[in-house]
Parts: C-alpha cells; sequence; structure tokens
C-alpha cells in the first residue's frame, strides 16, 4: 500500500450512509454527472436530466481475458430475447457515496464522498419518471456508484418505482455491490428482503477486489482485514434466493507466489459454493479519465501483474472444471440458493 491512510471500512460507511440517504423520505443523493470530471469520459451526452449516463456492455474483452457476459446474458435471458446479443446498453444512476478509495476507479473521487454541491436527493420514482421521458430507454437499468450497498433500500424503491410504472417485466435490473457492508441484511425490512428476493428481473453483480488480502488493500486503501469480511458478506448473499454473480480485479503489486495465491483464492470461493467461480468475471482495468492522474510506479506495474494472474485464473478453472460445465451460460451456473435459469 501507499504512505496514505489505511480505511477503516465501517464507521466510514456509516458516516456515508447518514450523509446519502434518507430512509424516511425514500431519498438518496445522486451523482450529478452533467458538468463532473466524469462527463469528459462518456462516450455519449449525459441523459435523465444530468443524473444518468448510458453504458455500453461488451463480450468481447482483451486477449487472454474470458469474455464478460454480464450483465447482457441474464439480462437477455430474463427479457425472453430470442437471439442473446453481444453487446446491450443500459441506463445508469449512481449513488454518491463509496468508502473504498480504488484507484482503478471511473469514477472521480469527489462523486464518491456524499458532496451535495455534485449530487441531488432524488426519489426512485423520479428517476424511473426521468427514465420514461428518454426516447428510446434501454431496458437495462444498471445501479452503480459510488457504492449502491451502502444503500440498499435503493434497489427495493427502484423494484417498486418500475412495477408503478409498468415497467418490472419489461425492464431489467443491476445492482452493483462492492462488498463493502452488511446493509442490506441491517437495514432492510423482512418486508424488504422479501420483496428483493420475488422480483423476477433481477441481477446483483458482487465485485472481489483483489484476491488476497494484500491485493484486496492495495486496490481499496481499506484495512486488509476487510478482505476476509468480503467473503463473510457473500456468504450471506448466497443464502438469498437472487440471480448472483460475481466480478474480480486482478491488479496487484507483485506477481511473487501468483499461482499458489490463485489457487487459495479458488479454495475460498469454493468454500462458499463449488460453482461460485464461474459465476465471477475478472475485469482487466486500464487507464482512463480520473485514473490516469493517480499513476504511480507501482500501479503501472500492477497492470502487467494482472495479465500473469488471468493466466492463472484460467489455468485453475480448466483443471476444476469439466469442459461441458465451463461452456453453460452463465445464468445456468448452479448456485447454492440462487436463481439459475
Amino acid at each position: 500500500m501507499s504512505a496514505e491512510k489505511a480505511i477503516d471500512t465501517r464507521p466510514f460507511a456509516d458516516t456515508l450512509r447518514g450523509r446519502a440517504i434518507r430512509p424516511q423520505e425514500e431519498k438518496l443523493l445522486i451523482s450529478v454527472l452533467e458538468g463532473s470530471d466524469q462527463e469528459g469520459d462518456l462516450t455519449v451526452p449525459t441523459n435523465c436530466d444530468g443524473v444518468g449516463r448510458i453504458r455500453h456492455f461488451k463480450h468481447e474483452t482483451a486477449p487472454g481475458w474470458p469474455a464478460n457476459y454480464l450483465p447482457t446474458a441474464p439480462a437477455a435471458r430474463a427479457l425472453g430475447l430470442a437471439h442473446a446479443p453481444t453487446a446491450m446498453t443500459a441506463q445508469v444512476f449512481q449513488n454518491a457515496a463509496c468508502p473504498w478509495r480504488c484507484w482503478y476507479c471511473f469514477v472521480p473521487y469527489n462523486l464518491l464522498s456524499a458532496d451535495q454541491k455534485r449530487s441531488r436527493w432524488m426519489s426512485a420514482r423520479e428517476l424511473v419518471g426521468l427514465y420514461q421521458q428518454e426516447s428510446s430507454p434501454p431496458r437495462l437499468i444498471d445501479l452503480s456508484g459510488g457504492s449502491p450497498d451502502l444503500v440498499p433500500e435503493w434497489s427495493v424503491w427502484m423494484m417498486d418505482a418500475l412495477d408503478a410504472a409498468a415497467l418490472s417485466h419489461s425492464t431489467y435490473l443491476w445492482t452493483d455491490d462492492n462488498l463493502s457492508t452488511t446493509y442490506l441484511f441491517d437495514q432492510l425490512t423482512t418486508a424488504q428482503l422479501d420483496r428483493l428476493q420475488a422480483y423476477q428481473n433481477y441481477g446483483r453483480v458482487c465485485c472481489f477486489k483483489g484476491f488476497d488480502a494484500a491485493s484486496f488493500s492495495f486496490n481499496t486503501r481499506a484495512i486488509e482485514s476487510d478482505f476476509d469480511r468480503q467473503f463473510e458478506i457473500m456468504a450471506r448473499l448466497l443464502t438469498l434466493n437472487i440471480d448472483l454473480y460475481g466480478y474480480l480485479t486482478l491488479t496487484a503489486q507483485t506477481d511473487e507466489g501468483l499461482v499458489s495465491k490463485m489457487s487459495a483464492f479458488l479454495d475460498r470461493l469454493q468454500g462458499l459454493d463449488p460453482h461460485l467461480p464461474l459465476r465471477i468475471i475478472p475485469l482487466r482495468i486500464g487507464v482512463y479519465g480520473p485514473v490516469s492522474g493517480r499513476m504511480t510506479p507501482e500501479r503501472e506495474r500492477s497492470l502487467e501483474v494482472q495479465d500473469a494472474a488471468i493466466s492463472c485464473w484460467n489455468a485453475e478453472l480448466e483443471a476444476r472444471y469439466s469442459p461441458e460445465l465451463r461452456a453453460k451460460p452463465i445464468y445456468e451456473i448452479p448456485i447454492r440458493a440462487g436463481r439459475t435459469a
């Protein structure tokens, strides 16, 4: 890690949550992207009165890296598309707070601190209303951040708003989860948790921010013990009846012991569920937008490490799973309690 002070996630998350959501009013802080430092990276202009953006999700990735079928494959399945597309557009909204400071995050840090000068208090019904006003809104809606797991009510409120607008069957709702808090279990009522599990066109993707404690802390600035907490949170999520997936970032300070470290990481994932690794997509980190100003020699080196790490990941999957299982659509990979096709 750098000389920057490590983040103790729990107290910092508590502080941010207190500033980022008003549960009684059913409102949360949504980042204003129009005029932000992030706007210059967008391939199309902001929409939804400056608080939304369009993202293009594509299967194609870099050579040696697995195709990224998230969220396009589960979305296409849920929406009943006859031919699964290799790319889909999504309507993205970002909550305005995150307890971690991942150096490779495409979001400027000033959009992660619940700053009301750079965000707007909004309800889910207002967001859905703006979405409806767009001329050709994507059928995929991505709740991103920030860190949506800071404000788990948002997903449930969006479900209610989409239902009220008669859009619950014609859209697919996708929530990002950093595995940074347990607020989903601590803050939602039993009725809200039931609602989350009963909503059909819904998927959730949880990001492991490294393959060991050192790479996790290097990537997030969080204390190393929060790496273990990511597994604890994922274990609880796996008890829910939701369509659950994962992302993984492989940047690290060193490639020393990569083979054994990756094997140990896969062992831990399989300890949660034997097939969980097949529902996880490693993401290749690139330098663009705000990331360029955060680069150091150590972080430059980590970009090379990730290309070595993906070879170890691929080799582990080949050794642990049959070709037939690896060839299944990602949404058909069976997991403990989650939905499968």
